[in-house]
């Protein structure tokens, strides 16, 4: 398993070489969000759909 530093190495070698900050910024936070989501799951801090769905409503 790649660290976080690995991924996000990885990531910006692949952007092309007129890739600005907010290009290299928005994927590194991209990779970021994905990873606090794969752990939450793991936690089990999830709602179902239907759950989401009833809490939308209320907006």
């Amino acid at each position: 398993m790649e660290t976080l530093k690995e991924e996000a190495i990885n990531a910006i070698s692949k952007l092309p070489e007129s890739a600005d900050i907010d290009d290299i910024m928005y994927r590194v936070h991209v990779i970021d969000k994905i990873k606090k989501g794969q752990e939450a799951v793991k936690e089990g801090k999830v709602i179902t759909v239907e759950s989401l769905k009833k809490e939308m409503k209320s907006w």
